[in-house]
């Protein structure tokens, strides 16, 4: 069979569909989604000369296998990983071709966390709300990948150029150390201002019950300053809230659209991505930066 299609030989622990997300729509309750390292789906399609909007597969932690139904270019970049092309090790960060019928093994990550996947002519999945990201929170979107599944591509004739001609495409390697810079509020007045010094201050960890939804975290807890409860308001992409027990949350990007528990702070977009590859047990800082 030589249609255009992926077959997935090994799922991985948790391998979606992934694109620019569904902004626009929070006012209905839908979160934006899209891939976490948002460089470097963008890279990986610019590798096999896709669009940079072309959606591609996010890997999480132990990579996947896939058999294509045709001859194909692929790259995989991400958190570094092992790439083999039926058994032969192939490069990774690089455009690598791929004959139908061979399996491409995208193997565990070396460092960091989420992997990148792109195919010549991207993941063809149905759009929903114009996107074909996965949002594991609104469950929108094709379901993660399953073993067995059968995945359509777009046709190669809409690649608008031909792949890179790289050895390796130069790529952020994963936080050794997570700093994030955060604009405090809007609801910082709800804590003591011990709590504000702790949280810029104190040293964390990146939790491991952190998703797409959010990056928990381990360390000091932080004192509110007034008791009970807000009611629900919208929360943004990369916003910090701190529910009961104190260590604050950073949404990500299947974060929900409103929550009451307070938001002390709200993390600069760029800072992001280093925090999609951020492995349990990086230590995180918070540095408080000006408004603009």
């Amino acid at each position: 069979m030589t249609d255009r299609a992926l077959f997935v030989v090994r799922a991985g622990a948790l391998t979606t569909v992934q694109d620019r997300g569904r902004p626009g729509h929070a006012h209905l309750g839908v979160p934006r989604s899209g891939a976490l390292d948002a460089p470097a789906a963008a890279l990986v399609n610019r590798l096999v000369g896709n669009a940079p909007e072309v959606a591609v597969l996010e890997t999480t932690l132990d990579g996947c296998a896939l058999r294509p139904r045709c001859d194909v270019t692929v790259a995989v970049g991400g958190a570094p990983c092992a790439v083999t092309v039926d058994g032969r090790p192939a490069a990774w960060g690089a455009p690598v071709r791929v004959p139908a019928g061979a399996v491409l093994d995208v193997g565990a990550a070396v460092s960091g966390l989420r992997g990148y996947v792109a195919v010549t002519g991207g993941i063809a999945v149905e759009p929903v709300l114009g996107s074909r990201s996965t949002d594991l929170l609104s469950g929108l979107g094709p379901a993660p990948l399953a073993d067995g599944a059968v995945l359509p591509l777009g046709s190669a004739g809409h690649v608008p150029a031909a792949h890179a001609r790289v050895d390796v495409a130069p790529q952020p390697a994963p936080p050794a150390e997570l700093v994030l810079r955060v604009t405090l509020g809007p609801r910082d007045d709800w804590f003591t201002p011990r709590a504000l010094r702790t949280f810029t201050s104190r040293a964390y960890r990146v939790s491991p019950a952190g998703n797409r939804i959010g990056l928990r975290t381990e360390g000091p807890a932080l004192e509110r300053a007034r008791p009970g409860e807000l009611p629900s308001e919208g929360m943004v992409l990369g916003a910090v809230q701190v529910p009961p027990d104190g260590r604050p949350v950073v949404f990500l990007a299947d974060h929900p659209t409103t929550g009451g528990y307070p938001v002390i702070a709200v993390v600069r977009p760029s800072d992001l991505p280093a925090a999609a590859q951020a492995v349990p047990g990086t230590p995180l800082r918070f540095v408080a930066v000006r408004r603009h």
